[in-house]
């Protein structure tokens, strides 16, 4: 089922601790952006149909990675693409959008999406993997 756009805006907006929606979308934006260039296949297209249509196109036609990017450069990338953001600002954004993704996309799906990312990724959407 689709979450909708005001739910997943509120979810991001209240972990976030963000004063505006609008600083709730920016993230949301620059986040599933850089996670899509991650995802392939039926893995993307899943979480696509679970997030609002605005944040679905956004997944499905993301910026290009030429490489997959360890969760520190991932960091790094979101805090160069949100103005006045540094990588602990960046890691806060990340985590409210992240937890937002989880809670639309359910735990199955967030384990097939932990799957198709380089080894870390659990910590940075707060599902550390049991060793």
């Amino acid at each position: 089922m689709t979450m909708r756009r005001e739910a997943f805006l509120t979810h991001v907006q209240e972990r976030g601790e963000y004063e505006t929606v609008e600083e709730a979308d920016r993230a949301a934006r620059v986040v599933l952006a850089l996670l899509g260039a991650h995802l392939v296949g039926s893995v993307r297209a899943e979480l696509a149909a679970r997030l609002p249509e605005t944040y679905a196109l956004i997944l499905l036609n993301p910026l290009q990675a030429t490489e997959p990017l360890s969760p520190e450069r991932f960091i790094r990338a979101t805090a160069a693409w949100i103005e006045g953001a540094t990588e602990k600002t960046a890691l806060w954004d990340i985590g409210a959008v992240l937890s937002a993704v989880t809670a639309a996309a359910g735990d199955v799906l967030v384990r097939q999406i932990l799957l198709q990312l380089p080894p870390g990724y659990d910590l940075l959407f707060g599902h550390p993997q049991p060793l």
